[in-house]
């Protein structure tokens, strides 16, 4: 009996001495708690630029389809596709045979005008001589008529005032003739210089620098007179300026307050691998209603060729410059909201929420005015589920 009481004991104490130590080994077993783990870096200094890229076509700086001012034939084509053209260089000479049949008639008229004006002259002079000794006699005998009366009829007076009077008419004539000579030689010249101006119009020269970019005539052909904007004429060649090229860029409405004249600006030519150092140097100063942009214009020098109107350029405007910026990513402003804001993380790992004003932006950061200061944590990514005192560990990428 003292036996089988002596086992049960012994078989209760190892029964509470097993169920003590399942207890201590699954207390032992227990973790703590792991904090959620998020992306983070910290609110710094940096140099900030506000840029944007535009997409623009090269075109020549002035391009013009050059035309005859006279219909005529062309006698020498003097350029052709490619030719680079000083300005004034003869492009084309025409035949006009018309035209210079009235330069010679022109010339005829003005020296015909030119004799009649000399022979108005000399009659001028005959005239006035005339005048002056029929003016003389009738002074002399209307002296002796006044000092011995009776000794000189006075029928001879008045046939001497008469003929005095008529020769000043004659000399007033004489000077009319001379105007009238003077203005049909001014006629004349006029007429010249109108048939000289004509027959330069067989000379077609360049307005420009350029090149020739397309030859529409040959020598032969005959060519219309291009004196209206409605005219079918075809033009002789089309001169394009190379030397400097010039960009249209399509500004979007937000960035059309920050285009100055002057700024300078970068454009790359991806086709040539190479970029360029250009300035705004006009706008519209107008937003177009159709695409919401306004077009500025970006003229570059093309003094080695290198660039050739119809490639495509990327310019690179820099809208505004911020120097030693305090800064966070991009990716820890939190924009969802009505005001902007950024999660903050202390020493002892606990989330903040700041609301945040903000400045310029670049591709990776955006300038922070007020809310937060350099060295602090912030969080990055998404931030929905954390809450302001929430406890977190960052993990600095």
């Amino acid at each position: 009996m003292a036996s089988v009481l002596r086992q049960r004991v012994c078989f209760t104490a190892l029964f509470v001495a097993a169920i003590v130590c399942s207890g201590c080994t699954t207390k032992t077993s227990a973790a703590p708690q792991e904090l959620p783990v998020v992306a983070a870096s910290r609110v710094i200094y940096t140099d900030l630029k506000n840029d944007v890229t535009l997409t623009a076509e090269l075109e020549p700086f002035y391009e013009v389809d050059v035309m005859a001012k006279e219909a005529g034939y062309v006698r020498h084509m003097l350029v052709d596709i490619g030719d680079h053209v000083k300005q004034g260089q003869l492009l084309c000479i025409l035949e006009i045979p018309e035209l210079q049949d009235d330069l010679q008639r022109a010339k005829a008229d003005v020296q015909t005008a030119t004799a009649e004006q000399s022979a108005a002259e000399q009659d001028q002079k005959r005239a006035a001589a005339a005048e002056t000794i029929a003016h003389l006699s009738y002074i002399r005998i209307l002296d002796v008529s006044k000092k011995e009366p009776g000794l000189v009829p006075l029928q001879e007076v008045d046939v001497a005032h008469s003929r005095d009077l008529e020769a000043e008419a004659q000399v007033a004539s004489s000077e009319q003739n001379i105007q009238a000579s003077l203005s049909r030689l001014a006629a004349a010249k006029a007429a010249l210089e109108h048939e000289t101006a004509l027959v330069e119009y067989t000379r077609i020269v360049s307005p420009f620098n350029g090149v020739v970019t397309q030859r529409y005539a040959s020598d032969g052909a005959m060519i219309q007179a291009g004196t209206s904007s409605n005219t079918q004429a075809m033009p002789v060649v089309h001169v394009a300026q190379d030397d400097t090229l010039r960009l249209m860029l399509p500004v979007p409405e937000s960035y059309v307050g920050s285009i100055h004249n002057g700024e300078a600006v970068s454009v790359t030519v991806p086709v040539l691998g190479k970029t360029f150092e250009g300035k705004v140097t006009r706008f519209a100063d107008r937003v177009q209603p159709s695409t919401r942009t306004m077009t500025a214009e970006v003229d570059l020098k093309n003094a080695k060729r290198d660039l050739i109107p119809g490639m495509y350029a990327q310019v690179q405007l820099s809208l505004a410059e911020a120097p030693n910026a305090v800064a966070v990513p991009v990716g820890a402003l939190d924009s969802s909201g009505s005001t902007n804001k950024v999660y903050t993380i202390d020493t002892s790992g606990t989330v903040h929420i700041h609301s945040v004003n903000t400045g310029i932006q670049s591709p990776q950061f955006i300038q922070v005015l007020s809310g937060v200061e350099p060295g602090e944590i912030v969080i990055l990514g998404s931030h929905s589920g954390l809450q302001d005192g929430e406890r977190v560990q960052p993990h600095f990428e």
